[in-house]
């Protein structure tokens, strides 16, 4: 696979603008307050299905060839399988999606109201991953993988063209890794204009194969990816991805699962916006780094705002955080 360039990122930008508004680049005066931070928050939470990946989604759908319309697979914990299942919905072209037993209910429903067939299977992102690998081959069908895409992660980073178009000083962007698509894009569009910033990832200390991979001699496989932050819930790294970033990333933090629900609780009071646990894990990030980012110009990629009620409920209660933070 041949990582995508700011060449081919450009050339998403007009497919991406058929559904995909520029998202607003704000500085809540609270969160600065808060965090003593010149910072600001790239709103991905306010796209159409609420979450980075659409724009992935439609840029790669958009470009399949006439064999491949007949239709696609894909694995998801939500995010990005409601961008491909709203792309295809877009071009007519016939969506299978496979989640784990037990995912977000709401975003299940969300595929659907798009139209996808949503099929159930295995414990985690990664067994269910697997699962489409098996099926696509059974069904004849393009499977399209959530991370070794370079049409999808050229689609996701016009995103990062819109942060440096508005803020080409920024110093640091603190974006949430689980696939690494996200990060890849900054990451490529940063080298690209020939800025100086830092790519920092974030990820759940209980799904941090990527950061041990990233930063040990070799790339590992997790046990288990044991953390409510369902974008960031992935126990492997994926070859495209990883490739860019063991070289693009500048580095990488791991947030606690007490930490992860602090910057849900931290993203409502200072910014009034719902963030999802990976969603609102940058600004949390910002927290936790802000001595080492103190006088630096600070974007955080809100990735996505689709928390479920029940999730939401237990991170608005402290006691239920902590028993929950006892029990797995």
């Amino acid at each position: 696979m041949i990582p995508p360039t700011l060449k081919d990122i450009y050339a998403a930008r007009p497919r991406v603008a058929r559904v995909v508004r520029p998202t607003a680049l704000m500085r809540h005066p609270l969160l600065a307050r808060e965090t003593g931070l010149d910072i600001f928050v790239k709103h991905e939470n306010h796209n159409p299905t609420g979450a980075f990946k659409i724009r992935g989604g439609v840029n790669l759908i958009s470009t399949l060839s006439a064999s491949e319309r007949r239709g696609v697979i894909t694995a998801t914990t939500g995010n990005h399988g409601q961008s491909i299942a709203l792309a295809c919905q877009r071009e007519g072209v016939p969506c299978t999606i496979v989640v784990p037993v037990g995912n977000n209910p709401e975003k299940n429903a969300a595929m659907r109201a798009y139209g996808a067939e949503l099929l159930e299977f295995g414990r985690d992102f990664d067994e269910a991953r697997e699962r489409v690998e098996a099926l696509q081959h059974e069904r004849g069908l393009r499977y399209v993988h959530s991370a070794n895409e370079p049409l999808l992660i050229a689609g996701v980073a016009t995103y990062a063209l819109e942060i440096f178009d508005e803020l080409p000083d920024v110093d640091v962007i603190l974006v949430p890794i689980g696939g690494g698509s996200g990060a890849c894009g900054c990451a490529i569009v940063r080298s690209g204009v020939g800025s100086r910033a830092e790519v920092i990832g974030v990820q759940a200390a209980r799904a941090d194969a990527f950061t041990r991979s990233w930063r040990g001699p070799s790339r590992v496989v997790g046990d288990k990816a044991d953390t409510f932050a369902e974008g960031m819930a992935t126990r492997v790294t994926f070859d495209l991805t990883f490739d860019i970033l063991r070289t693009g990333l500048d580095d990488v933090v791991t947030l606690t699962e007490e930490e992860l629900a602090d910057g849900v609780r931290l993203a409502l009071r200072t910014t009034h916006n719902l963030a999802e646990g990976a969603g609102a894990a940058p600004i949390m990030a910002a927290m936790k780094l802000r001595d080492r980012l103190a006088g630096r110009k600070v974007a955080c990629v809100m990735s996505g705002g689709n928390i479920d009620r029940a999730t939401l409920v237990r991170i608005l209660t402290p006691a239920a955080v902590v028993a929950y933070d006892s029990q797995v």
